[in-house]
């Protein structure tokens, strides 16, 4: 028995080589490589499978994220049964209309603006019968609280049936508010600047005549000054030739003074204690002769004294002016100068009992360059446009009120720079 051992144990131990040997051993070894390999190969796929998941997700939310950042909100249209669906919506939090999904297009509709309704349901229509690939419609939307705003859609067709009848629309809504509001500016600039210019080739037309007039009747009556029979005829002609020098001079100062203010190059503000009263009386008292000549008396109001924080030489330019219009414009009665002490201002203002300004006329356009209430009144037209650049400069606020016969009222009113 021990021989038959030995003699098996002996054979097995000639058979097992060393590479064999060597290859028994490495079996777990490759069966545990194998195993390894295929859990790694699994777990990578998973791997690539989560990173193109969240890849997609990260995508979404950037889409989603580029979709508000341009405000637009978009949605499809399943065109058999004609309702909406709202992918993506900026427009939550933001008190505009949202349709809920599966909303009938048609009660989109009734959220347009009368007049444009028909032509945006038209429009949709036109698409969704295929009669159109694409359209784009401006409108003005209301919601639930009332509210008005201006949205842009913008629409084509994504699907169509094997007949080429459309399936499915896709498009995007985006509130135009802000664009409108740019394009209602740039319109009024637009008419603005028309109206400048007519004004302005209106103005060259008038400034001739109320150049050449008093030039005319300064050189003619210097021409037959000579020919003055006595003194009180040549101090006559002296006196007119003297109004007339003053008018043009006053003419071309008032041209100056708005190259001046336009260009930022009129005088520097120098801001002093202004006693108020002695500005009217002061204006009160150069207007009283030709308030005379024309029957009209002038009054300031006030009695007691009231100082001002501001320029001097502005305000009392801004208030010359309004006595000089006041003066030109009025034929009968009175013209009286005062202030009024309110909570939050000081009102300095020049009544008359003038022929008015009519309603269209009386606001801030009165105050535009060469704006003329009456044609055939003498003036620029660049008078009260002094008055309001000048007012500004001041941080004060100049305004009318008028009555047409009854006469007009003008002020500038100073902001909380009351000073006892």
């Amino acid at each position: 028995m021990t021989n038959l051992t030995d003699t098996i144990f002996l054979s097995i131990r000639s058979w097992l080589t060393a590479d064999v040997l060597a290859w028994i051993i490495s079996i777990p070894l490759i069966i545990f490589l194998a195993i390894s390999w295929f859990v790694l190969t699994r777990r990578v796929k998973r791997l690539k499978t989560q990173v193109e998941a969240m890849s997609d997700e990260v995508g979404n939310i950037e889409y989603d994220l580029v979709l508000k950042a341009m405000k637009l909100s978009t949605w499809r249209v399943d065109v058999p049964s004609m309702t909406i669906n709202v992918e993506s919506d900026y427009r939550e939090g933001k008190d505009l209309f949202i349709p809920q999904k599966g909303t009938p297009v048609e009660k989109i509709f009734k959220h347009i603006a009368t007049e444009q309704v028909q032509a945006v349901r038209n429009a949709f229509l036109n698409l969704a019968a295929g009669r159109e690939e694409e359209t784009y419609q401006e409108y003005q939307m209301t919601n639930a609280a009332g509210k008005k705003y201006w949205a842009a859609m913008f629409a084509t067709i994504e699907k169509r049936d094997l007949n080429g009848r459309p399936l499915t629309i896709v498009g995007a809504t985006t509130c135009i508010d802000t664009t409108k509001q740019v394009e209602q500016e740039l319109l009024e600039a637009r008419n603005h600047a028309e109206e400048s210019d007519r004004l302005k080739s209106a103005f060259l037309a008038n400034i001739t005549h109320e150049v050449r007039t008093p030039l005319h009747a300064i050189v003619g009556f210097s021409d037959i000054l000579p020919l003055a029979q006595s003194d009180e005829e040549r101090q006559n002609l002296i006196d007119l030739i003297k109004q007339n020098n003053a008018h043009l001079l006053r003419l071309f100062d008032d041209m100056m003074n708005v190259s001046k203010l336009e260009a930022g190059s009129y005088q520097t503000i120098e801001n002093t204690d202004v006693s108020i009263l002695e500005v009217l009386r002061e204006i009160a008292d150069k207007y009283t002769t030709p308030c005379k000549e024309k029957g009209l008396t002038i009054v300031v109001d006030n009695t007691n004294n009231h100082l001002l924080q501001t320029d001097h030489d502005r305000l009392k330019e801004i208030i010359n002016q309004y006595v000089s219009n006041a003066v030109k414009f009025t034929e009968t009665g009175e013209i009286r100068l005062g202030y009024t002490k309110k909570t939050d201002r000081i009102s300095i203002w020049v009544r008359d009992t003038g022929i008015g300004i009519p309603a269209d006329k009386c606001n801030d356009l009165l105050f535009e360059r060469f704006v003329k209430v009456n044609e055939f009144v003498p003036g620029t037209g660049i008078g009260l446009s002094i008055c309001r650049n000048l007012a500004k400069s001041l941080k004060a606020k100049v305004g009318v009120e008028s009555v047409m016969g009854k006469g007009s009222i003008f002020w500038i009113d100073f902001f909380n720079e009351r000073k006892e």
